[in-house]
């Protein structure tokens, strides 16, 4: 069976990727890479918009979170982390990559940064 207004004479070409989707559950969406973690209620307008992944930082309302889209240190990075377990929706980390020595950056990625913004 074919979805309501797919064509059953559809071209499948060089530039056409085809994915089984057997036994799965897929969900096509939009990917935000620039998000200020500023409160909870962005990820339900998020998903009813039609994105499924939030890519960025902060710490909730603070001056820090509203100014940059990096979470600062091992401990809010720990507590983004732990809030956001329970949210039905992909979301990523940036830590802060501007520092003038290696540790507080590594210790950012091993606390669970996805990444980290300069």
């Amino acid at each position: 069976d074919a979805q309501e207004g797919v064509s059953p004479n559809m071209i499948i070409g060089a530039s056409t990727e085809v994915h089984s989707g057997a036994g799965m559950i897929l969900t096509a969406g939009a990917v935000d890479t620039h998000i200020h973690y500023i409160s909870p209620q962005q990820t339900e307008t998020a998903l009813c918009s039609g994105t499924t992944t939030l890519i960025g930082g902060g710490a909730g309302p603070a001056d820090g979170t509203l100014a940059t889209t990096v979470t600062s240190g091992k401990w809010y990075m720990q507590k983004m982390l732990e809030a956001s377990e329970s949210i039905p929706i992909n979301m990523g980390f940036f830590g802060k990559g501007n520092c003038s020595t290696f540790a507080p950056m590594a210790e950012q990625i091993e606390a669970g940064a996805l990444g980290l913004k300069i």
